[in-house]
């Protein structure tokens, strides 16, 4: 059985290792503190299993990372995007790991979605639309300023009518914000 050798940091976060006096490979610090690997330590086909799960929650880290350091993400979107570089196994493992963590929070992205859906000029059916295509919680809607308040300004920008009425509908505002825009011009267009 080959036996680790030597251990040598780059100082970069990476870690050569030897195995019985010759280069082997070349992992992350954290991969080789999980994997226990240690001068002296004998790499078994149980220990190389150690390390080959511990690469791949290393990937799985990294693809996270490299994701979620643009933009929030649902944990649809990210267990998505992790079954197409991972296991499956790994992938749910990954995703328990970063909500643990507070990293992946369904509550928070819904939130932050919903709030700039809503600064777009969309309505409540809308944004909720929206929250169910990506998996998220609609619940958010319940916290954004009223649907009329919103409505409002957009009325007075494009003016009361019935294509103001229209845009209103197309973006996804109830009732209340149409019949607003139609206001007292109701029945006078043609």
């Amino acid at each position: 059985m080959p036996r680790v050798t030597a251990l040598r940091a780059d100082g970069c976060g990476r870690v050569s290792v030897e195995l019985d006096g010759a280069p082997w490979r070349v992992l992350p610090v954290d991969v080789v503190a999980r994997a226990g690997l240690a001068e002296g330590r004998v790499l078994d086909r149980p220990a190389a299993r150690l390390v080959r799960r511990e690469l791949r929650r290393a990937e799985a880290l990294q693809v996270a990372e490299r994701v979620l350091r643009h933009r929030d993400l649902s944990r649809q979107r990210l267990s998505e995007r992790l079954a197409a570089a991972v296991p499956p196994a790994t992938a749910a493992e990954s995703l328990a790991t970063l909500e643990r963590a507070g990293l992946v929070d369904d509550e928070r992205v819904a939130l932050a979605r919903a709030e700039s859906l809503a600064a777009r000029g969309y309505g409540d059916e809308a944004i909720r639309h929206r929250l169910r295509a990506e998996g998220l919680p609609e619940e958010a809607v319940g916290e954004l300023e009223p649907e009329a308040e919103r409505a409002r300004p957009l009325i007075e920008r494009r003016g009361p009518g019935s294509r103001t009425a229209r845009y209103l509908a197309a973006r996804g505002f109830g009732e209340d914000a149409v019949e607003a825009a139609l206001g007292a011009a109701f029945g006078q267009e043609s």
